[in-house]
């Protein structure tokens, strides 16, 4: 009698949960299928994993439309740079194997590098803390080259700044790591992933990007020129294996790198501690981004989350630890907005994640903010409203600031938070165009200069 009452109440449990995922699901999949009408956005994958197990795996749309393929959960997409966690993962597996430090410098390990990068650690390089930064603007995207080449190339790389002085985002930094890990560990570093973290942890299908092997259940990226969905622009097949962002993942893949977390089962505890903590400048404040994790808080909620752009590719992992409840999503559009995509899921899953509507404490400050962010973009900016270090590291991200100008009209400029420190203040804005959102993070002193001005994915 005992056990058939247990086995009722057990039976009980299973269909409440059963219809309680079946209600989410359903919400999700009405909100994902209007998100990609709404963005236009061919296909996605998305991931949801609750206390490090699947909730929710599942394909939308169309991964090939030439082909009239249809994402699944088996769909390969491209990293973007979420892949930079997997590097900065690989580079602390060598420093848990005592083989380098954080604190490092960076020419001990690779004595040829230039003269003015001599003060650069490690941890400056997988906190975007060099003080380098992206592609210089004459780097030509459509040549091919070898690693040594390429990272000879960006040698010529100027810092804008004193190692530890500012946090800019930095793909010069993560391709430096690849070469790094190579040093260290003598492979290649998508082969040391492979053996470090990819089969350990049962991810059969992620591996770096190879445009000539034959990989099953690829999609296709896309870009859309004045609205009309067009293929993504071609790469030299050799800038697709640098660690700076070029794996290929399905969600499935990304489930596991997540349950691996979940479990603590590739570092140490400390060596998480590390990885997620936010970086410390000189002037002891601090910035939200780790190692190739940037931070944030819903409602004060956490998020350590990251995204990913490359080759008509978007994608996005958002990790919310005190709910124990990560969103992952990859997209096959460059225009794509995955971010959007994985928050609205979480506020679904948990209503207490839906960002509560916040005032603006000065309205005005914020107008004079998106006016000067205009003012960046075109140009124009008054270089005293910055300090020489930051005015010059501005001036270096001419790549950068010819792709955002190519989102067209900004859609809304809005007040996130803003922390008062010992040196001034930090101010955060959420910045949205039509497909796109991003983080603006300015700093400024209490002479009024400003210390500090980032972008970031959100």
């Amino acid at each position: 009698m005992k056990f058939l009452v247990k086995a009722s109440i057990t039976v009980l449990l299973l269909v409440l949960t059963v219809a309680s995922q079946n209600a989410y699901d359903t919400s999700v999949d009405a909100f994902v299928k209007a998100e990609l009408s709404r963005q236009k956005i061919p296909g996605v994958s998305i991931a949801i994993v609750s206390d490090g197990k699947p909730a929710l795996v599942k394909g939308y749309g169309m991964a090939n439309v030439e082909h009239s393929v249809a994402a699944t959960a088996d769909t390969i997409f491209q990293s973007g740079s979420v892949g930079k966690q997997f590097t900065a993962m690989a580079v602390m597996l060598l420093i848990e194997e005592g083989k380098a430090t954080l604190d490092d410098k960076i020419n001990v390990h690779l004595p040829d590098v230039p003269a003015e990068w001599g003060g650069i650690t490690i941890r400056h390089l997988l906190t975007h803390t060099a003080g380098l930064g992206d592609y210089p603007q004459d780097f030509d995207l459509q040549k091919d080259a070898t690693e040594d080449e390429i990272f000879k190339k960006l040698q010529a790389v100027k810092p804008a700044a004193a190692p530890g002085e500012r946090w800019a985002y930095s793909n010069v930094g993560y391709v430096t790591l690849g070469v790094l890990i190579r040093k260290l560990s003598g492979k290649f570093y998508g082969d040391y992933l492979q053996e470090r973290v990819f089969k350990p942890l049962g991810m059969t299908t992620a591996r770096v990007i190879s445009e000539h092997d034959i990989v099953a259940n690829r999609s296709g990226g896309y870009m859309l020129v004045k609205g009309e969905l067009k293929n993504q622009v071609w790469v030299a097949p050799t800038l697709n294996t640098t660690a700076d962002g070029a794996l290929y993942f399905t969600a499935h893949d990304m489930v596991k790198w997540e349950a691996g977390h979940a479990a603590g089962k590739l570092l140490s505890k400390a060596g998480y501690d590390a990885m997620w903590a936010p970086v410390k400048l000189n002037n002891g404040t601090t910035h939200p981004y780790g190692f190739g994790w940037m931070f944030a808080n819903v409602n004060g909620i956490r998020i350590i989350e990251h995204g990913g752009a490359w080759q008509g590719f978007k994608s996005h992992i958002a990790r919310f630890p005190d709910k124990k409840l990560t969103v992952i999503v990859f997209a096959n559009l460059a225009q794509g907005n995955p971010g959007v995509i994985a928050h609205g899921i979480a506020a679904i899953i948990d209503p207490s994640l839906k960002p509560a509507p916040m005032a603006d404490p000065d309205p005005a400050h914020t107008a004079a903010m998106k006016k000067l962010f205009e003012q960046v973009l075109d140009g124009t900016a008054d270089p005293n409203r910055f300090t020489e270090t930051i005015g010059a590291a501005i001036k270096a991200q001419e790549r950068l600031t010819a792709e955002i100008k190519g989102y067209g009209p900004i859609k809304q400029f809005a007040f996130v938070d803003r922390a008062e420190g010992q040196q001034g203040t930090r101010y955060r804005y959420k910045v949205d165009w039509d497909a796109m959102s991003l983080s603006l993070v300015v700093a400024i002193d209490k002479q009024g200069k400003i210390t500090g001005y980032g972008l970031q994915p959100q």
